[in-house]
């Protein structure tokens, strides 16, 4: 009888131990961590690449921030503080990316959230060199930041620098040798990848593949008139100020971004100016 109570005793202090460390639990601060996974499932701690080359004119562009709690939701809003890791970043504030908020709001019985991090493209230098923001949840009175830290840190990877596509090779005959400028008009004149003709059916695409290579045409030899058609894309010519003849086209969303178009008397034309100093010629 005496050894059947002994064990009551000590269930009773076993069932009242894990009660007590249950509350300690639920009453502690959550932590909070972002959110990306490969399509693995494995936690990606990979930088995030980015670049503007494929969209021409775009001056700024949002990236989603994955934000998730590790813990319980509450019926009330709290604060979470995403700040930038000056010692991991390159990329310069208002210049190449807006600067973020001092604390951002995780909704009342919510669990995660995306954070807007805006990125710019408004340095004419992103053409040839990629710049990195790096960011990092860190604690505050309502989250903790006892997650490592690779679970609380990201860097975007970012810039306007374009690369010559396999199929342009097959195209140069039309599109002149590869330069990162004939490319980007090739983008702003709205060409898409064109055709490899090696492929099967690829006949099928070659109507499309002349389109573009024809408007591209057009533009390169006459971007005044291509102005004038396409207001709402938003390009203009600007004459320089160096008492010449020559002009500045760009998108007036991204203005230090300019392409030069330079006049030649002996044929009384202007042609673009390609990343060379030479002329593009379609």
């Amino acid at each position: 009888m005496k050894m059947n109570i002994f064990y009551v005793f000590i269930l009773g202090t076993l069932l009242l131990a894990c009660k007590k460390n249950d509350i300690s639990t639920y009453e502690s601060i959550d932590n909070i961590y972002l959110n990306y996974y490969d399509n693995k499932g494995v936690f990606d701690t990979a930088a995030v690449p980015y670049s503007f080359s494929t969209s021409p004119g775009l001056a700024k562009d949002t990236i989603w921030v994955p934000i998730v709690v590790s813990g319980k939701r509450e019926k009330r809003d709290r604060q979470f503080i995403l700040t930038v890791v000056d010692t991991a970043t390159t990329a310069e504030r208002d210049k190449h990316y807006e600067p973020l908020k001092p604390f951002y709001i995780m909704p009342a019985d919510s669990g995660k959230i995306n954070v807007p991090v805006i990125i710019k493209n408004i340095d004419q230098n992103l053409t040839s060199k990629s710049v990195a923001l790096t960011f990092r949840l860190i604690g505050n009175a309502d989250f903790k930041q006892d997650l490592p830290v690779k679970l609380r840190t990201k860097k975007i990877v970012y810039s306007n620098r374009l690369e010559m596509p396999s199929w342009w090779m097959f195209w140069q005959g039309q599109l002149g040798q590869y330069s990162r400028v004939t490319h980007q008009l090739f983008l702003i004149s709205g060409g898409k990848d064109l055709v490899n003709p090696t492929m099967p059916n690829a006949y099928l695409e070659i109507p499309r593949t002349l389109y573009y290579l024809e408007n591209v045409r057009l533009f390169v030899k006459d971007p005044f008139t291509w102005v004038t058609r396409n207001p709402q894309l938003g390009y203009a010519l600007t004459k320089r100020t160096d008492g010449t003849e020559d002009y500045d086209f760009y998108n007036t969303a991204s203005p230090a971004i300019k392409f030069y178009v330079k006049f030649f008397p002996q044929v009384n034309g202007y042609f673009f100016i390609n990343e060379a100093g030479k002329q593009i010629i379609m």
